[in-house]
């Protein structure tokens, strides 16, 4: 029961949220008369396993899909098992109010969520739709003072939406489990998501790099009181013909127009000979004013990009740490698409500018903010920091990421309402002639910032880290036409073009949202869906497609179409803003889409035929030039040419496997390398690579037939000798000597004390046991030659408790300090591979990083997840003892 029960006479209100921290910050600030508790998220939704339908729809043939697909689309919803005490606790709490405020997020989840708070509490006491858009007392109190109802259009979109999910995930994933691999999943936007990383991939492989040269001239004015005297400039045209930049070529290398120069680089070095000595002078001067306005106050996709950029979030964490923020008071609401700020954020803004800035960087009039998404809901805030006066970051006593995230939130709103920046932007352009005659040009740009307006306060980030900054200057010599210039250095540079670069969560979050693919509020959860799922992994900040999503892309591609064509992404959503606007309605909609409509076919009707669909071919993909084959198997990838296989590494990316890269991998050593006889037994000993690395096993000879009356069962069956190679080993050269040493692991090593010691090579390392007692083993090595002698000397030590059983090995490298939590972070060697710490947090390395590769940026964000995934304390609890059983009542006497 809240502190504040509401029992001090008068009206008694229960107010619900979602989450017992926004609970508990409302509690504070409304006080006596009040009830406030949380319902723990979604109370109730659609059955997710066959156990939770109840028990008399379990006939019925659309009950797997917990929604009734022949009578309206009618969901089918159970009150999740893990709620059931909190629900019970609600409808406790219930019979003691006299109204009932539902205070649930201002978005349709929050509005779904609040119905079906309504539909399971069954109230008889009057019901309000309490909302707001920042966790503050003045929001709180104004908004009970100004409930509304419930808005049930709200409501159908978002049940609308929960429907379409349901109705994609449960009817296309079983598809992918028969024809890929089980326990796969697919999903209305997540695939959708899934494709655009897998097209970028395509791209990428499809690519072919071209090369080209140019020069590069450092000028000397002659004028040793400029500062600077000196430029670079690169050569753009000779002869009138302009030489070809990065721009000119085609994903093929070839040049898209024959009206360009291609410098070779024997032609650019033989130009270079050719100017030495040559005159050159100024052609030209431009000037042009410059100006950058203020960016506009975050919405959830911006803030989510900006934070991945600066503070190297990923787009999950960054909305847990902006959900904190919000329900402790800090900023208002984050899931949001709208940029505008009330007239108080904007007086508070200006007001923090002038104090902080002065009067000369804030402009006369406020600025107003108005969206360019198209499907963009106006009726929020943009994300800000809440109350009336913005708190600084310093004053908020925050830290960690909580203070990271508030700060970036506070210099974008405050910046969002100061001046411009304003300088000059020049461009020089230095002609000259070669000893033969030929008419060469040279360019130059620079930029100066006269006035730094709201670059003063914040500078937003780029994805490409080799773009300028908004506020970085590049100054040129104070120049004019005519103004001859003598050359200091004149250099051949080549250049190479690249590939498109692959997403990053914060280019991803950006391309949906350009396409209008799925909602803002959703996009943290699809990058993390698909990341878990394992058809995407991250090498650095890119996302990468695996194999596996390729198979999965290609399938949907070919026999589903529709359901991941980005277009038909988008319009469904305006068709969810249609049934919220009043413009659509939910039965129709989900018709159209389950059964199709005017020869158009529907979600059913594509995953009724399955047969056509071939399992092999949607799994493989054609090497260009060669004749083999990426087959994507159940354990993984693997090439295929002829029957012959080899394993893909685990790390390598699709873009990598090229030809010449297919042909080195089977060039190495398969392991499958017959070694020679046991001379003890009789077998035969191989050498093999399997799923989880390099080991030697023995052949058995072949049983004879079984009659069909007495089968030998699997458990009865004899077994080879396994073992894995030594760290030290490789498979081109273990031997047999080497493999029959490995073969005799686990050896019995002696006795002790009436029990038998033996050494094992396990899945921590090297180790003996006797009974239950364990020592480990310093090297692999040791498991031939430690002697009973040695073992009782081990095992009359202490064991060493956790992972301090030998010297600390020293880092494998130094990454720098933690933003959080302010300590230096080292990559080290665990069990389980390499992993990054703090010195408290651990966090193993994921599939994509790699101990030379990885940053501080990347490392502090395996940290910050890892910390947001740690266990709760557990509750200690007193267990009550069972209440007495009451006496039974004697029988009235008669009379």
């Amino acid at each position: 029961m809240p502190a504040n029960n509401g029992s001090t006479g008068g009206t008694r209100r229960l107010v619900i949220v979602e989450s017992p921290a926004k609970a508990k910050t409302i509690r504070d600030y409304l006080g006596a008369g009040y009830m406030v508790e949380s319902s723990i998220g979604h109370i109730r939704d659609l059955p997710e396993r066959a156990d939770d339908i109840p028990e008399k729809y379990k006939g019925e043939p659309w009950a797997r899909l917990g929604v009734n697909v022949d009578h309206e689309f009618e969901p089918l919803y159970v009150v999740n098992a893990d709620k059931r005490s909190q629900v019970s606790k609600l409808k406790q709490l219930l019979k003691d109010a006299d109204e009932l405020y539902l205070a649930t997020d201002e978005d349709r989840e929050g509005e779904a969520i609040a119905w079906h708070l309504r539909e399971v509490l069954k109230p008889k006491v009057p019901v309000h739709r309490m909302v707001f858009h920042e966790i503050t007392p003045q929001a709180i109190r104004d908004a009970v003072a100004n409930p509304r109802d419930l808005n049930l259009r709200l409501v159908d979109a978002q049940e609308t939406r929960r429907i379409l999910d349901r109705l994609y995930g449960y009817e296309v994933s079983p598809v992918l489990w028969k024809k890929v691999k089980p326990r796969l999943s697919a999903g209305r936007v997540q695939s959708v998501a899934t494709r655009l990383v897998v097209e970028r991939e395509r791209e990428r492989m499809a690519f072919t790099s071209a090369h080209y040269w140019d020069l590069q001239a450092l000028f000397d004015t002659g004028k040793a009181e400029e500062r600077p005297r000196d430029f670079t400039a690169t050569l753009t045209s000779v002869d009138g013909k302009r030489v070809a930049q990065g721009r000119d070529f085609a994903t093929t290398g070839l040049l898209k127009t024959n009206d360009v120069l291609h410098l070779s680089e024997a032609a650019a070095g033989e130009l270079a000979g050719r100017l030495q000595g040559s005159s050159f002078a100024v052609k030209s001067v431009e000037r042009k004013p410059y100006t950058r306005k203020p960016y506009a106050p975050f919405r959830t996709t911006t803030l989510q990009q900006e934070a991945s950029r600066k503070l190297g979030f990923s787009a999950k964490y960054t909305m847990q740490v902006a959900q904190r923020l919000y329900e402790n008071g800090f900023i208002t609401y984050m899931r949001t698409d709208s940029i505008t700020l009330s007239e108080t954020a904007v007086a508070a803004a200006r007001s923090q500018a002038i104090k902080l800035y002065g009067s000369a960087y804030v402009p006369d009039k406020p600025r107003v903010y108005t969206s360019k998404v198209k499907s963009a809901q106006e009726a929020h805030e943009a994300i800000r920091p809440s109350g009336e006066e913005f708190r600084t970051p310093g004053e908020t006593g925050l830290n960690g990421d909580q203070f990271r995230l508030y700060e970036l939130i506070w210099q974008r709103t405050v910046s969002s309402q100061m001046k411009d920046a304003v300088g000059e932007s020049v461009t020089v352009k230095v002609r000259g002639a070669s000893a033969t005659g030929e008419d060469v040009e040279f360019s130059a740009s620079g930029r100066t910032i006269t006035f730094y307006g709201f670059l003063k306060a914040y500078v937003e980030g780029a994805d490409d880290p080799s773009t300028d900054r908004d506020d970085s200057e590049k100054r040129l010599p104070n120049l004019t036409e005519g103004d001859a210039l003598s050359v200091s250095r004149l250099d051949v540079a080549g250049h190479s073009t690249k590939p498109p670069a692959r997403y990053t969560e914060a280019s991803l979050v950006k391309e949906m949202e350009d396409r209008e693919i799925g909602r803002p509020s959703t996009y943290a959860s699809i990058i993390g869906t698909i990341l878990d799922r394992g058809y995407v992994f991250k090498k650095g900040t890119a996302l990468v497609p695996s194999f596996l999503a390729f198979a999965v892309v290609n399938l949907l591609e070919q026999h589903f179409g529709n359901l991941v064509d980005y277009d038909f992404t988008a319009e469904m959503e305006k068709v969810l803003d249609d049934i919220a606007n009043d413009r659509a309605e939910r039965v129709p909609e989900l018709q159209r889409f389950y059964y199709g409509e005017d020869g158009d076919e529907g979600l059913k009707e594509m995953v009724t035929d399955l047969g056509d669909i071939d399992a092999k071919e949607i799994s493989s993909f054609p090497i260009k030039d060669t004749d083999i084959v990426i087959r994507v198997g159940r354990y993984g990838p693997y090439l295929d040419r002829g029957g012959a296989r080899v394993n893909v590494p685990e790390d390598m990316t699709p873009d990598e496997l090229t030809a010449e890269k297919a042909e080195e991998l089977f060039s190495r050593p398969t392991g499958d390398r017959e070694m020679g006889t046991d001379p003890v037994t009789g077998h035969m000993i191989v050498a093999k690579d399997g799923r989880f690395g390099p080991y030697v096993t023995e052949i058995l000879p072949t049983q004879e037939e079984e009659t069909p009356k007495r089968r030998t069962k699997k458990a009865d069956a004899a077994k080879p000798r396994t073992s894995s190679l030594f760290k030290s080993m490789s498979l081109d050269t273990v031997t047999l000597e080497d493999a029959l040493k490995l073969l005799s692991i686990p050896r019995v090593v002696g006795e002790l004390e009436g029990e038998e010691v033996v050494a094992y090579n396990g899945k921590f390392g090297p180790y003996l046991k006797k009974a239950t007692e364990t020592r480990s083993l310093a090297a692999e090595e040791e498991l031939f030659t430690v002697t009973i002698e040695q073992a009782k000397e081990l095992f009359s030590q202490p064991k060493p408790r956790g992972r301090g059983r030998a010297a600390a090995a020293p880092p494998l490298r130094e990454l720098g300090e933690d933003p959080n939590s302010k300590k230096p972070v080292v990559v080290k060697e665990g069990r389980f591979g390499p992993y990054v710490t703090d010195g408290e947090t651990n966090a193993s390395l994921r599939k994509g990083d790699t101990v030379e590769e990885i940053t501080i940026e990347r490392a502090a964000e395996l940290l910050a997840e890892r910390r947001e995934r740690a266990p709760a304390p557990k509750k200690t609890t007193t267990r009550k003892a069972p209440a007495k059983k009451a006496p039974a009542k004697k029988p009235a006497a008669k009379s």
